[in-house]
């Protein structure tokens, strides 16, 4: 792959730590961001193709400043990352509202902030890529984490209509759907509801519970998605959902599997409700 220029959120731990190691492994010119400058200020001594900059996600001041940032510094944005986000555990009933909406705030809003803010640039230059660190939980949902699968289903559903508004402009999205992954997420890089309910202990907690024993046990390794990311990157024209290690595969497709036989169970129902089709319901 050509050298490119990439703008990288939430780049301290996890998915993007990763990625920004192979992309100066591939040789390629990184903005990489994160709410603590401190925490990744070390790249941007050790590599002249890395700039490092504080970007706190929620602040859409913070978001403009940055990408001027990196548009100055660079020249410009081929590809934007968006991994900034963290986790939320607990039943719908028992999660804190206020937290939840914080979640909702950096997992949706402030991808889409960043998105909305980068989007003009590409537009201008008639190319680019948007990747987007979502979930295999933006696609199937689990006892627990009903308002972190909430957040992701936005953001893929957001990317869904934007992705057929930008084709044409030779901008493509891909979702980046992980399962499991050997990241904080199922540890330090996540909340969870304070007061609980017994009736949730066979579901949610129990749930809840047996992710937060397997954190950094995990099988999926960063350093691999990392990998097949860049791969992503450098297709001509890659795929708008990438369902990220063999959990999420497995996940993923049993899923679209048995939407499809629920659709076609209820076939006739659901294509009998237009005006002429009466007597069917008699």
């Amino acid at each position: 792959m050509s050298e490119k220029i990439w703008f990288v959120t939430g780049t301290s731990s996890g998915f993007g730590q990763a990625l920004v190691n192979e992309l100066i492994a591939q040789k390629q010119k990184i903005v990489a961001t994160a709410r603590h400058l401190d925490q990744i200020v070390h790249w941007q001594k050790e590599y002249k193709n890395v700039y490092t900059t504080s970007l706190d996600v929620t602040n859409h001041d913070d978001v403009v400043r940055a990408v001027n940032e990196a548009i100055k510094h660079f020249g410009k944005i081929d590809i934007l990352v968006n991994n900034a986000g963290w986790g939320y555990f607990g039943s719908v009933e028992e999660s804190d509202e206020s937290t939840v909406r914080e979640m909702m705030d950096t997992n949706f809003w402030g991808a889409a902030d960043v998105t909305r803010t980068v989007l003009p640039f590409f537009r201008k230059q008639r190319s680019g890529r948007i990747i987007n660190i979502t979930s295999v939980g933006g696609l199937v949902s689990s006892p627990a984490f009903g308002f972190y699968n909430a957040s992701k289903f936005a953001l893929e559903g957001l990317s869904s209509a934007l992705a057929k508004e930008v084709a044409p402009l030779e901008i493509y999205v891909t979702n980046i759907e992980p399962g499991p992954y050997r990241t904080k997420w199922a540890g330090s890089s996540h909340k969870a509801a304070i007061e609980t309910i017994d009736d949730y202990q066979k579901t949610a907690h129990a749930n809840a519970n047996n992710t937060e024993s397997i954190s950094g046990k995990q099988d999926g390794s960063p350093e691999l998605a990392a990998k097949a990311i860049f791969k992503l990157a450098n297709m001509t024209e890659p795929p708008f959902h990438f369902l990220t290690g063999i959990n999420a595969y497995q996940r993923g497709t049993a899923l679209y599997q048995e939407t499809l036989t629920e659709f076609k169970n209820n076939e006739a129902d659901s294509t009998h409700l237009n005006y002429g089709d009466e007597d069917y319901w008699k």
